[in-house]
């Protein structure tokens, strides 16, 4: 670069690569894409799986968009926000990640035809903005209102819907019902409204057994054991006290030196560590209390004189299984046990230890009105657990959405269908070169609907020309894909296939902020990556070292 009498200018590091104008969006659209190309085919319930293997072989077998994006390390930047659009769903909604990442996908490809027909991407932007926001109004009209405690039914048809394209269908109803009962249970209520906290859900993989066999424990796990042989390994109508205390000699906080000089001394010393501990047992003992559960350590002695009360004790369990526990069983976590009452203390039908596979457990359960739940996962191999769970954070996830919202919409791509349809209609206002960008956007909705035929192996022109034409008479909102029924064309709500209006709302926010982002990006300007420095003496690089980091701009 020069300037004023020709003197060279530097403005970024040496190395550095710069993309500009046409060439940077197209090659940003194409890095976006090929993430989208990537998962389409695990869309639906006849979607594909991949196995991803890492450096090390390990090897993972999923069709859950974001795990599979977590898994892949993509290198460039327009990808690695494909990526973000998945998490982004995830968190916000537990599924849907494929869908956002495909529909993403698709409104960058329409981007690239409007952009070869010279079309300013800030006009298409505009086009995609002004869609969106319709998108979001036609939604909250099209989503119909439940009774998530007064109707089950509708609950468990949306958990179930979840279910369909994972890998566990063959036990879909028996996750789908431990989903919607775990989530009613940890409900939290609060003005007429309820609000669901997952973390209060805790699941426990197991393998061995079927799936068929994974159970609600109404109450916590905790993958501790009993401390002390002589202690009873089931205890029925348990009186549970959670404390936060060590049941131990508190040791002083400098080094200090008994010197002892008579052996009877010793003896009177041993003698008054046991009086202490024996005390803080009757302590415990007087609440009433027949389970101890303790955050911090036991002595041995302690111990001893608990298993002689006929207490059963459990030691060093998490912080955060003390906070389910207190959830669970209606108990305080007490953090001095002189405080303790009768009244702090927790309430389960039965505490025992139980033994899966070579561990121990302290199984917590018949809590009268828990507020923290967990769920047992039983599967073949930890392959077949480990993509339940998933499947089951999915359920678990839109079982809260529709909880929490109260609202659902119809699936098989209905929705979507629907959405282009009303957009359409709506692109049909401006009378400028928006207009162009609203209807490709409508267009790209449509993506869900036919990558859903396509990945069932139906012919897809055909298919969506029934659609399309059952959605243009006057009661063909909820006409979807019974893909289970060979693709035919049918009433989601009559097939009980419905999804959350969070879950298809947020779908169709994420990916058009991305693209929208994505699209307003016409310079890419990349570091070279660090170099380790040559040895003393200007060997390798002549003694300039690495070029790292973030160019210099003027």
């Amino acid at each position: 670069m020069y300037g004023q009498g020709q003197v060279p200018v530097i403005v970024l590091k040496e190395g550095t690569e710069r993309t500009k104008g046409k060439d940077a969006q197209r090659n940003n659209i194409m890095a976006a894409q090929v993430v989208a190309e990537t998962i389409k085919t695990t869309l639906g319930p006849k979607g594909m799986d991949k196995m991803l293997v890492d450096g090390l072989g390990d090897i993972l077998i999923s069709n859950d968009g974001k795990t599979i994006l977590d898994e892949i390390d993509v290198k460039h930047p327009a990808a690695k926000m494909m990526v973000e659009v998945a998490k982004a769903q995830d968190q916000e909604t537990g599924d849907g990640t494929t869908s956002s990442v495909t529909l993403a996908g698709e409104l960058l490809k329409n981007a690239t035809d409007l952009l070869d027909k010279q079309i300013h991407p800030s006009i298409i932007v505009e086009g995609y903005k002004a869609a969106a926001e319709k998108a979001e109004e036609i939604l909250q009209e099209l989503a119909k209102q439940f009774d998530p405690f007064g109707d089950e039914q509708i609950l468990f048809k949306i958990a179930n819907t979840s279910l369909n394209s994972k890998s566990v269908s063959g036990a879909k109803e028996h996750i789908a019902q431990l989903a919607i009962n775990a989530v009613k249970k940890v409900a939290d209520e609060d003005n007429g409204n309820h609000i669901v906290d997952l973390d209060n859900i805790k699941i426990l993989q197991k393998s061995g057994k079927s799936l068929a066999e994974s159970e609600l424990i109404e109450g916590v796990i905790i993958d501790k054991e009993v401390v002390h042989p002589g202690m009873p390994k089931q205890v029925k109508e348990a009186k549970i006290l959670l404390l936060n205390q060590n049941i131990e000699i508190e040791k002083g906080e400098f080094d200090k030196e008994i010197r002892i000089s008579d052996p009877l001394q010793m003896q009177s010393f041993l003698e008054n560590e046991e009086a202490m501990l024996r005390e803080m047992v009757e302590q415990i003992a007087t609440t009433g209390a027949n389970v101890l559960i303790c955050q911090k350590g036991i002595d041995d002695m302690a111990q001893y004189f608990l298993a002689k009360k006929g207490i059963m004790a459990v030691r060093r369990v998490k912080k955060s299984d003390m906070e389910k526990l207190s959830r669970a069983t209606g108990g305080k976590v007490i953090s001095n046990y002189k405080d303790a009452k009768a009244e702090d203390l927790g309430y389960a039908g039965l505490v025992e230890e139980v033994k899966i596979g070579d561990d121990d457990h302290v199984f917590v359960r018949e809590c009268k009105n828990p507020k923290s739940v967990s769920i047992i996962l039983r599967g073949a191999t930890k392959y077949v657990t480990d993509e339940a769970e998933r499947a089951l954070h999915d359920a678990l996830c839109v079982a809260r959405n529709a909880v929490e919202d109260k609202t659902y919409l119809p699936g098989g791509g209905a929705t979507y269908l629907e959405l282009a349809k009303q957009l359409n209609v709506f692109a049909e206002e401006f009378k400028d070169k928006r207009q162009m960008a609203v209807k490709a956007f409508a267009q790209a909705l449509e993506v869900i609907p036919t990558t859903l035929i396509e990945n069932a192996g139906l012919d897809p022109i055909s298919i969506m020309n029934e659609l399309k034409a059952a959605h243009a008479s006057e009661n063909g909102v909820s006409m979807g894909l019974n893909l289970f029924k060979n693709g035919q064309v049918l009433d989601m709500f009559a097939e009980g296939i419905i999804e959350p209006l969070r879950v298809v709302s947020q779908a169709v926010k994420s990916a058009s902020e991305s693209a929208i982002m994505i699209l307003r990006i016409d310079d890419v300007i990349v570091a070279k990556a660090s170099s380790p420095q040559g040895p003393p003496g200007g060997g390798g690089m002549g003694g300039m070292g690495g070029m790292g980091g973030m160019p210099g701009m003027m």
